[in-house]
């Protein structure tokens, strides 16, 4: 079953009529295939106007759709032989952050990635892909071990934020998210991040310090999710979308500030409704800057990874 954001209602409705063109047309036995292709075409091009003007609220509704394909259907498609990696030994481990070892169509890499959950249960289970410090922790054991071993890493990004909750910041919330992020800059070997959804603040950022980061077209990376800002702001997440404008969440603008490296295009009517295409596409933008990367030394990598972030927000400073 589709779910509709807000500003696809027109879609809705067209879909709708569809739906019930084909049960009429089964009880009665009449031939409707003309006029299902006419709204068929209508639904087309009424998607393709929507999805070729959406402003940044909008991108940010599309980045949270709950159909877009998560971090574990990427890995069960992309990924062969994919072994998890749980905990941090140190606490426990966190479903938060799926963390692991396997090829990446035919290149062994280790892949970090938020996993948010595709149904209640999931979501339950992976706290919304809200990492508390164990989840980043373990992300630095297997960032550790990929630079031990020579293996590329690919990080598949997509959460609202660190979890905020009062134990998490009581077994050093901040501190772990540093050191994710310290870490990032250190290791030697090519290193890929992808936003597939929502990169939301340090959560986000933790394991998107890389050589090479790209975003799906209407995936979102901020420093705070347009909500927190309007409510800082303004004392109300109602003003949500004049902050979402304010901030440059969306790809277009961040790789024009030169924050990322690539925009990777969804299907038409965003990833969520053609997921196979989409997930295809990352699977080959990906291989193709690990294969780019694999030509530096270690030390080369670190130099660039580490000059690329320094170099971000001076354009145009003397």
């Amino acid at each position: 079953m589709q779910n509709y954001l807000e500003f696809e209602k027109p879609i809705a409705t067209l879909e709708g009529k569809i739906r019930e063109l084909r049960s009429a047309g089964q009880k009665d036995g009449v031939d409707i295939v003309d006029e299902i292709q006419k709204l068929e075409g209508k639904i087309r091009d009424q998607v393709e106007k929507l999805y070729k003007n959406l402003d940044p609220w909008q991108k940010t509704q599309v980045a949270r759709h709950p159909q877009r394909p998560h971090c574990m259907d990427y890995i069960e498609t992309l990924v062969e032989d994919f072994t998890p990696l749980a905990g941090d030994r140190l606490y426990s481990e966190d479903h938060a952050i799926i963390a692991g070892i396997g090829r990446w169509q035919g290149q062994r890499v280790a892949v970090l990635g938020h996993e948010k959950g595709s149904d209640t249960q999931g979501r339950l289970k992976h706290n919304f892909g809200m990492a508390r410090p164990e989840g980043y922790r373990k992300a630095v054991r297997v960032m550790d071990m990929a630079e031990r071993f020579g293996l590329p890493v690919v990080s598949l990004v997509d959460t609202a934020g660190a979890y905020p909750g009062i134990g998490a910041e009581e077994r050093g919330q901040s501190e772990a998210i540093a050191r994710c992020t310290d870490k990032c800059l250190q290791i030697g070997v090519p290193f890929v991040s992808v936003i597939i959804g929502e990169g939301g603040s340090g959560g986000a950022l933790a394991l998107a310090t890389a050589s090479k980061i790209m975003m799906l077209e209407h995936s979102i990376y901020t420093v705070a999710s347009p909500e927190a800002c309007a409510s800082i702001l303004w004392r109300s997440s109602e003003q949500a979308n004049i902050a979402a404008t304010a901030l440059k969440v969306t790809a277009q603008d961040l790789l024009q500030l030169g924050v990322i490296d690539k925009i990777i295009a969804e299907p038409l009517g965003g990833a969520h409704r053609d997921r196979g295409t989409m997930i295809d596409d990352v699977g080959l933008a990906v291989s193709q800057e690990l294969a780019q990367l694999a030509t530096l030394t270690p030390q080369q990598l670190r130099d660039a990874r580490r000059q690329k972030f320094l170099d971000m927000g001076r354009q145009g400073i003397a």
